[in-house]
């Protein structure tokens, strides 16, 4: 088990590995006085890290996406399945859903400030609207995906609708539904960096921002940048660990 470990893991990391060679060697070659260099990045990580400041925008940034995205699944997960039941349902709020979904919820800043300010609220506006239309259309379609037939042979055997719903429904979506969350908490990561520029003191958007308007310290713009892709890796690591739980399991081949 420990060799298979072992060969998942080495293609990246020589990957990464050449990566951050290369850029070194771009660096050294070029005489850049203002890229900075892996050696600079880290330092500047290792800096913030130190005196707390890295781990104050980590926690702000967490935070900020877990109210968003939870609060998108609180109003996504009922009204997807109310969509997929109910035809009628489905018929008047879909077309409405699908003008919104392809909307950036970058484009909604001016709006957020203009009805938020430059709080905390305003970010966690734009992250709920990132997440909240990828986890509709998903759970919508995996109602509409189970077989007619179970359905109607539970019917026809008199399953009450709430046991319907509990036992046949909900197991048969769960897929979909983590499909839906997945792709929910990618978009909501990658959009708190915008969302977070419009912010006053905290979170690793406004990091990026304060840092390259703070002596152009580009060390920690990449530093934050870096973070960042890490922090995501670990959150969709940590949803795909949801696909082994018993309830989805049968969906997956791994």
């Amino acid at each position: 088990m420990n060799m298979q470990r072992l060969n998942r893991i080495w293609p990246p990391l020589l990957v990464l590995a050449a990566i951050v060679l290369l850029w070194w060697a771009a660096i050294a070659y070029s005489g850049s006085l203002i890229f900075p260099s892996p050696q600079q990045v880290a330092a500047g990580a290792l800096e913030l890290a130190r005196d707390g400041t890295l781990w104050q925008h980590i926690a702000a940034s967490l935070l900020r996406v877990a109210t968003g995205f939870l609060l998108a699944l609180v109003v996504a997960l009922p009204l997807g399945l109310w969509m997929g039941r109910v035809d009628g349902a489905y018929r008047t709020l879909n077309p409405i859903f699908q003008i919104m979904r392809p909307i950036s919820p970058i484009a909604w800043i001016p709006i957020a400030i203009l009805w938020f300010g430059v709080g905390d609220v305003a970010p966690v506006f734009l992250i709920f609207l990132a997440a909240v239309f990828p986890l509709i259309v998903q759970t919508s379609a995996g109602v509409h995906a189970i077989d007619a037939r179970y359905l109607r042979a539970a019917e026809n055997f008199g399953v009450p609708r709430a046991k319907l719903f509990r036992q046949v429904i909900v197991p048969a979506v769960l897929p979909e539904v983590l499909t839906g969350m997945r792709i929910a908490l990618g978009v909501a990561w990658l959009v708190v960096v915008a969302a977070e520029m419009i912010v006053r003191s905290s979170g690793l958007g406004f990091l990026i921002m304060d840092a390259r308007n703070a002596g152009n310290r580009y060390d920690l713009v990449v530093a934050a940048m870096i973070i960042i892709g890490l922090i995501g890796l670990g959150l969709d690591a940590m949803m795909r660990r949801l696909e082994g739980l018993k309830q989805v399991r049968w969906r997956y081949a791994r």
